[in-house]
């Protein structure tokens, strides 16, 4: 069975990306989602087998609030030097950390030179926490994302020189 917080924070990871629906089974429970107009509109789990053979009911999940409508974000002008830059992109969905941990400084700024097996971030899904690589030589010109941000798959994390 999957506890709350593993739920919110799936329901929170769908939310903030470009997934329309979604299904995890596990160990006899199922996860089911779907967005409909950017908000979360259903959540089913199945009932475990052991609750089942007992005959008890399985707990309803509380109901899914849909979240506050988000302004659009105005974008800035391109620069004509951002199409020779290299982007560094998230390989999935999750949260961006800039450092290993809150107290420790980031992995990269601005200004740093880096080689193609510089950890450069931590994208965190699900409770792993993936490091990432830079896979490329040259210099972080820009840091795209704040840290603990949400990151989608693709999105770009770092231009690089």
């Amino acid at each position: 069975m999957f506890k709350i917080q593993e739920v919110r924070e799936l329901i929170k990871l769908i939310d903030n990306s470009n997934i329309d629906e979604f299904e995890y089974a596990t160990e006899g429970a199922t996860i089911k989602m779907k967005k409909q107009a950017n908000t979360v509109v259903t959540y089913e789990a199945a009932q475990p087998r052991a609750a089942v053979l007992e005959g008890k009911a399985a707990a309803v999940a509380e109901p899914v609030s849909a979240p506050a409508p988000v302004e659009a974000v105005k974008e800035a002008p391109k620069k004509a030097e951002d199409e020779t830059l290299h982007k560094i992109t998230s390989p999935m969905v999750g949260t961006f950390y800039a450092s290993p941990s809150p107290d420790a400084a980031p992995y990269v700024n601005a200004g740093d030179r880096i080689n193609e097996n510089t950890v450069v971030c931590i994208v965190e899904a699900m409770k792993l926490f993936n490091e990432i690589e830079a896979e490329v030589n040259g210099e972080i010109v820009e840091v795209l994302v704040k840290d603990g941000q949400l990151v989608e798959y693709g999105q770009p994390l770092f231009l690089v020189r």
